[in-house]
This record gives structure tokens, C-alpha cells and sequence, in this order.
């Protein structure tokens, strides 16, 4: 274990370390100082999370607890407790929010330019409370976390946001709120029942005590769809993806950076950490429904992106096709495709990130985001036009690039899987070919072609500050396309635990299911391959 790993509570650290940073930056007495605080918080908090990276051994099973947990007794009396840790589910998502951390701060170095210790600080908190739902073990834990993102992003859309802000922050919060508050009544259910069944009739939210508790067949459907709709809204999973397109479109740069690279993977994550595994045989059931709807997702999101005017509001299509993609993935049920959606989380994050970065930098030189303003830019800003053609490529999937990897493996495993018939996967193939159609349309009009407004011949191109912005997700886009496998590796292993928990439990609630208030109890089975192979 390297030497940061070794860093006493280094796990809190990285979560607690952006909300300490908030605070300091409340009292620094300029603007340039809260900046300057923001920016050295956000960079401290990667180096520490490298440790996490580091330290992490996928070899090692985190069946019984995960690696680097810090846990401690909450409320006195119940199981609740503040529980973190590290496994192959959360590692890569939690590495990438303190990725995008300083980078969103300096996109906004010249972006936000009142009221900036309320901004720097409210990043800052986003930022823990992001961290804390990534790496919290405990579902009370993980609930307090995510209601905690909820009220900064609120502040950042309905203050610094576009001419909409307010209805886009209300419509943003009333959304989420809605569908985390029914969350919330099935992990009080779960509690209870878990409690009664496998704790000594003593209140649970332990993670690795619920993943092993065996709800019963006539609670899971009711209970799965209480989730579902959490997550679903979060994802946002079609038909309650119409939050978005407005957060998006109303958020500043640094808003709708870490909404698209780190919040809407809160809804994935927890689909596959908890609906999945949680209530398997409602899963099972249910998958084709939601293999319909993800694909619906990924075919309307890519044609309302491409009859869009507004790039920005394009790019948040996007993220509705794209997601659709992770959501196919995760309820295939195959190793290949679930291992696909874990990485397109990631993937999603960087390629989407780098696009809203661009379009961020294009509206500060021409304060519009419609595409009609601009136009042949190519000639005048080619250092931006090589990172929008990158990322382009890499959003579209094109080989070699990250987002082949994600969609390549989840249509694989999607063709393979016993929840979804082959129609289902090829008409999902074709979100690929629409995606290339929409994003080379959008850089053609924007970027090639003649030039019709003479504002647009001397644009400046990006300054050194734009291109360190960039460089980063340009080295991920290409290394995780072309050697994803350290990536991979990490997640394998926690991927083929949840699968076969996730059967394992689905046979033994369907055994049980002719006993009143059936209760099972299945371990978290570390897959003989997967440790032999590694």
C-alpha cells in the first residue's frame, strides 16, 4: 500500500477536505484569495484521492467490508452508522469528482464574476456532498449526502444561472426531492424488516447487511419501484429526463460541468449499488421495461439533439442518449455490459464535461450559444477547434477513443443477455449512428463553413489556463480508449459480486417465496475466477 494510502482517515479526508475548504473560503477577505483557496483545495483533494486509487487492491475481496473503512456508530440505540469506504463500484466515480473538481474551478476563474465567495464555497460543499454519496456504505449516510448536493446546486443554477435560472433550479430541486423523499420510506421499510430478520430485531442501514438480506417477493416490487423512481430522476432515464435540458441550459459552465461529469452519475450508481442488488428477482422482472425505456431514451435524445439551435442545450440531449446507454448496461446483467455502463459513467463524465468546457469558452468570447452566430471559427481558434474535434470523436464513440470502449462493451453484453431480445440492442446500436449524425452537425456549424459574422475573424483562441483545462480530459479520452484495462480491472471484481449475489438471492427469494415473509440470507460470493484469474 503506497504511502498516501496510509494516510490516517484518508478516505474522510478526501470527502471532508472540499467542505473544510468552503468554509476557510468564507472568511478570506478578496475575491482572487477565494479563488486561489478554491483551486488549492480542489487540487489537494485529487492528490489525496490518488491514495484511494493507489491503495485500492482488487484482488483483495471487500465481500465482508470495503478497503480503507472508517466506521463509526451514528445514532445510539440503531444500526446507522457513519460507514465509508472503498470498492470496485465507487472507486473510478469518486476519482473522477476530485478530477473535476479543480478543473470546474478554474473554468470559472473568468466565467463567475459577482458574488464569487458564494460560489467558490458552494462548489466546494457540491463537492462533498458528491464524494460522500460515492463512498457512503450506510444508507441513511448516503441519503444525507445526496439531499446535502441538492441544496448548493440549487444556489449555483438559481443565482449565477441564465435568464431561466430560477424556474430551472425549482424545477431541478422539486424533481430530485420528490423521488429521494419515496427513497426514503423503502430504506426506513428495509431497516425495519433487515432489522427483524438478520439484526437482532435491531434497526439496520448497513449496506453489507441489507445486500445480504433476502426482501420478500411480495414487498420487492413495490419497494424496487420507490428506488427506481430516485434514481431514474437522477439519471435522468426517459420519461423524467425534462429537468435536464433547463438545468443545463441555465447553469453556469462549472454547473453544468459537474452536473453532467458527477450528478447524474449519482442515479446510475445507484442503480447498480442498490435497486439491483437490493430487490434482484423485482430486477429480473423489470428489466425489459427498462431496457424499452433506455432505449427509447437513447433514440429521443439523440433526435431532439440534433433539431436543437442552442449547442448547449444539444450537449444535455446528449447526456439523455448517452445515460440511456449506462441504463441498457446495468440491466443487462452481463459482466461484459455492466462493466461497459461502470465505464461510460466515467467516460460520460470526461467526453460530456470537455464538451460543456468548450461551448463555456465559446459563449465568454460571443456570449451566445446558438449555433447560427457562429461558423468558420476553425480559421481563427484551430487550438480550440483540435480539443472540440477530440471530444467530439470521443462522445460519438469512435475507435480508440473512451466512449467506444463503454458503448462497444454494453452493446456486447446487451446482445448476450437473457433480459433483452437482439431488436431491442440493434435498434439501441443505432444511438451510436445518430450521435455521430448530431455532434459532427454541430461542429460543422460552428465551427467550418464560411464565416457570416465578422466577429467571429478575430476570435482568440485559448490562453494557457483554457489549454490546462483541456489537456487532462484529452489524455483520458485517449488513454481509456486505447488501454482501458487498469480501469477495468478495478471494477471487474465488485461487478461479478453483484451479479452473482444479485442471481444467488433472486433463486433463493423465488425458493422461498411459498413461506410467509420469506427471509434469505445470501453472502457476497467473491467469484473463484475472478480470484483466480487475478
Amino acid at each position: 500500500m503506497n504511502a498516501l494510502a496510509s494516510i490516517p482517515h484518508i478516505v474522510s479526508l478526501v470527502i471532508f477536505l472540499p467542505a473544510i475548504g468552503a468554509l476557510v473560503a468564507l472568511f478570506v477577505p478578496s475575491d482572487s484569495g477565494v479563488k486561489w483557496t478554491a483551486l488549492i483545495t480542489t487540487v489537494a483533494t485529487f492528490l489525496l484521492s490518488l491514495g484511494l486509487y493507489l491503495g485500492f487492491d482488487p484482488a483483495v475481496s471487500t465481500a465482508e467490508a470495503p478497503q480503507l473503512m472508517e466506521r463509526m456508530n451514528w445514532f445510539p440505540g440503531v444500526n446507522v452508522s457513519y460507514f465509508v469506504g472503498v470498492d470496485g463500484l465507487n472507486l473510478l466515480l469518486a476519482m473522477l469528482t476530485t478530477l473535476l473538481g479543480p478543473i470546474i474551478i478554474l473554468s470559472s476563474w473568468t466565467y463567475i464574476g459577482e458574488k464569487i465567495r458564494g460560489y467558490y464555497s458552494l462548489m466546494l460543499l457540491l463537492q462533498t456532498g458528491v464524494l460522500g454519496v460515492f463512498l457512503s456504505f450506510d444508507l441513511v449516510l448516503f441519503y444525507v449526502f445526496f439531499e446535502i448536493t441538492l441544496i448548493p446546486m440549487y444556489f449555483i443554477i438559481g443565482i449565477w444561472g441564465g435568464e431561466n435560472r430560477i424556474y430551472a433550479a425549482i424545477k431541478f430541486v422539486l424533481y430530485t426531492l420528490v423521488g429521494s423523499l419515496l427513497m426514503l420510506v423503502g430504506v426506513l421499510w428495509l431497516g425495519f424488516a433487515a432489522g427483524d430478520a438478520i439484526n437482532g430485531g435491531v434497526f439496520t442501514t448497513d449496506w453489507y447487511q441489507l445486500v445480504s438480506y433476502g426482501v420478500p417477493l411480495g414487498a420487492q416490487g413495490w419497494l424496487f419501484f420507490l428506488f427506481l423512481l430516485a434514481f431514474a430522476i437522477k439519471v435522468p432515464l426517459f420519461p423524467f429526463h425534462t429537468w435536464l435540458p433547463d438545468a443545463h441550459v441555465q447553469a453556469p459552465t462549472g454547473g453544468s460541468v459537474v452536473l453532467a461529469g458527477v450528478l447524474l452519475k449519482m442515479g446510475t450508481y445507484g442503480l447498480i449499488r442498490f435497486t439491483i442488488p437490493f430487490f434482484p428477482n423485482a430486477a429480473q422482472q423489470f428489466a425489459p421495461l427498462l431496457g424499452v425505456l433506455a432505449v427509447v431514451g437513447i433514440i429521443y435524445g439523440a433526435l431532439v439533439a440534433f433539431a436543437q439551435e442552442d449547442a448547449k442545450k444539444l450537449i444535455a440531449y446528449s447526456s439523455v442518449s448517452h445515460l440511456g446507454f449506462v441504463v441498457l448496461g446495468l440491466f443487462a446483467m452481463t459482466t461484459e455490459a455492466v462493466q461497459g455502463a461502470m465505464i461510460q459513467m466515467v467516460n460520460h463524465g470526461i467526453s460530456t464535461g470537455a464538451l460543456f468546457l468548450i461551448i463555456g469558452m465559446l459563449y465568454e468570447r460571443r456570449h451566445t450559444r446558438e449555433m447560427a452566430d457562429y461558423g468558420g471559427i476553425a480559421k481563427s481558434v484551430p487550438v480550440l477547434t483540435f480539443f472540440m474535434m477530440l471530444t467530439v470523436f470521443a462522445s460519438a464513440g469512435l475507435p480508440g477513443l473512451n466512449g467506444f470502449v463503454g458503448e462497444f462493451l454494453i452493446l456486447i453484453g446487451s446482445w448476450k443477455s437473457s433480459m433483452f431480445n437482439g431488436a431491442l440492442v440493434i435498434l439501441a446500436t443505432t444511438g451510436v449512428i445518430l450521435a455521430a449524425v448530431y455532434l459532427l452537425w454541430m461542429v460543422y456549424r460552428t465551427f467550418f463553413g464560411e464565416i457570416t459574422h465578422e466577429e467571429n475573424r478575430t476570435m482568440k483562441d485559448l490562453n494557457f489556463r483554457e489549454v490546462g483545462l483541456l489537456i487532462p480530459l484529452a489524455i483520458l479520452m485517449v488513454w481509456l480508449g486505447l488501454g482501458p484495462a487498469p480501469f477495468l480491472d478495478k471494477s471487474e471484481a465488485a461487478v461479478q459480486a453483484i451479479l452473482n449475489t444479485t442471481e444467488e438471492k433472486a433463486l433463493a427469494v423465488e425458493a422461498a417465496a411459498d413461506q410467509a415473509d420469506a427471509v434469505v440470507q445470501v453472502p457476497l460470493r467473491w467469484p473463484d475466477a475472478v480470484a483466480a484469474s487475478e
